[in-house]
């Protein structure tokens, strides 16, 4: 569990993608696209079937956590779906938070995101900014996407994008049908716009950004309550379970955005519960109480020692405090309780690598290859496989890697030179080969530019007489 802006900042330049990126290191303040699989998970496991339900595919759906106080959330090119960590603090139940999740689907439904209609053609550079923007965190480039989607300009610009009443309409009906169509109710979305409808008099500067793009009024209220009050599901409540599992979701994103002392103030130690219990853990790892906050995770394994969350917590904690062989049992252990997940591989790789011991460095490629044919666009791992490759003097594979990790992030021109470095060092005709020459022309080079570049490089090469010297 680590935030993305701890890895950006240790590897300058380099995406991250391990565990939750709420670190100590970022100031509270700072918008990054965080990753975690505990958060990830359920909120997948909630929402999946109401993909599933409005017609969409769970899996092409990206949903990214974006570290920002504010509320809001957005949808847009390549079904990618942004929820601002401040939005999920301020629902009071899954079912609110489902509720603004099947709203943004419904617009990717809609395609709302794809028009320029009312908007004009003016629209068009702002839209394909954003989408560059969320692209690029998706790819595992927190600093590039924040420069074009996360910065203070972009919210402020979000007031041109002003839906139309029947988009919001649209976007309200078809996230409603879908929730029905699981067997949720649509109450947790009204109940959420109820909690704002201030906002529909508030000037845009007073308004949270969610509501300036897409602004409440009392008849959008009135008309989406009447709807989901004649669905059948419309008094299906969140299970315990479920309720439990916001709770965790709010303790762990408080205990990493919060300073420490504002989660010791929020989850008291008379707060035995296990949110609170886990608050407290994270808090005392942040605020460098690295004995006790192993203690209380150690006390939580104790209880649950399934769970792998817990066990990547551990790892986190023994990892950030230069102690990787120690790190590693608990991150195995992660990984052998949940195999498809490759943030916790990542996790895992990362620590065998920074033991420096050259026996684990097949190890470490094993589950950074495992890990990126599960996420094709993690720069993290290509990133490490690169560095584990190098390490074992593999200067095509470690090349071809950084190619890829490139290419990840959307570097057309550095994926292309890599790609090329790695070619002239792999056997021709092999799988690597192949794939470096693909990365080479999916950049948006042609053979052209291949073989001039090839003579290029030949007439740099010492001893070289140029043609008609």
């Amino acid at each position: 569990m680590d935030w993305l802006t701890r890895h950006a900042a240790r590897f300058v330049g380099a995406a991250a993608a391990a565990g939750l990126m709420l670190t100590a290191a970022a100031p509270a303040s700072a918008q990054s696209a965080i990753r975690d699989t505990e958060i990830e998970t359920i909120i997948h496991d909630w929402a999946d079937p109401v993909f599933t339900g409005m017609g969409l595919e769970p899996s092409e759906v990206e949903i990214l956590l974006i570290n920002d106080e504010d509320l809001n959330a957005f949808a847009t090119r390549g079904r990618i779906m942004g929820l601002n960590t401040g939005l999920i603090l301020k629902t009071n139940s899954p079912n609110e938070l489902l509720g603004v999740i099947a709203h943004e689907a419904g617009h990717i439904r809609n395609r709302h995101t794809l028009r320029d209609g009312a908007q004009g053609a003016g629209m068009q550079p702002m839209l394909m900014t954003m989408a560059l923007g969320a692209l690029a965190i998706a790819a595992g480039a927190p600093d590039a996407g924040a420069v074009l989607l996360g910065n203070s300009q972009y919210f402020g610009t979000l007031s041109a994008l002003r839906y139309m009443t029947h988009q919001e309409g649209e976007a309200d009906n078809t996230g409603a049908r879908a929730l029905e169509a699981a067997g949720e109710s649509g109450r947790g979305l009204v109940s959420f716009f109820e909690n704002f409808r201030s906002q529909e008099v508030f000037s845009d500067a007073r308004r949270y950004p969610y509501f300036r793009s897409h602004p409440l009024s009392s008849d959008r209220i009135e008309n989406l309550r009447r709807f989901v009050a004649e669905q059948p599901h419309y008094g299906h409540r969140d299970s315990p379970e479920r309720m439990a599992q916001h709770a965790l979701i709010v303790a762990k994103i408080h205990a990493f955005m919060d300073h420490p002392r504002d989660t010791y103030r929020a989850y008291p130690e008379t707060d035995v519960s296990l949110p609170g219990r886990y608050a407290r853990a994270i808090a005392w790892y942040r605020d460098g109480q690295t004995d006790r906050a192993l203690s209380a995770v150690d006390a939580l394994l104790t209880e649950q020692p399934e769970n792998p969350y817990f066990w990547e917590l551990k790892g986190q904690i023994l990892f950030e405090e230069g102690r990787p062989e120690e790190a590693i049992g608990a991150h195995q252990r992660s990984v052998e309780i949940k195999p498809d997940a490759p943030l916790l591989r990542i996790n895992l790789a990362h620590a065998l690598i920074e033991t420096r011991d050259p026996a684990r460095l097949d190890a470490a490629v094993d589950h950074l290859k495992r890990a990126t044919a599960l996420e094709k666009d993690n720069s993290m791992a290509w990133r490490l496989l690169g560095q584990a490759y190098a390490s074992q003097g593999k200067e095509g594979e470690a090349r071809l890697a950084s190619a890829e990790m490139y290419f990840a992030v959307g570097a057309g021109q550095q994926a292309t030179q890599f790609a090329l470095r790695a070619r002239d060092m792999l056997e021709p005709g092999s799988a690597e080969w192949t794939r470096a020459m693909d990365i080479v022309f999916a950049s948006g080079a042609t053979q052209d530019d291949v073989d001039d570049l090839d003579r290029r490089n030949e007439r740099q090469r010492p001893g070289v007489i140029p043609a008609g010297g």
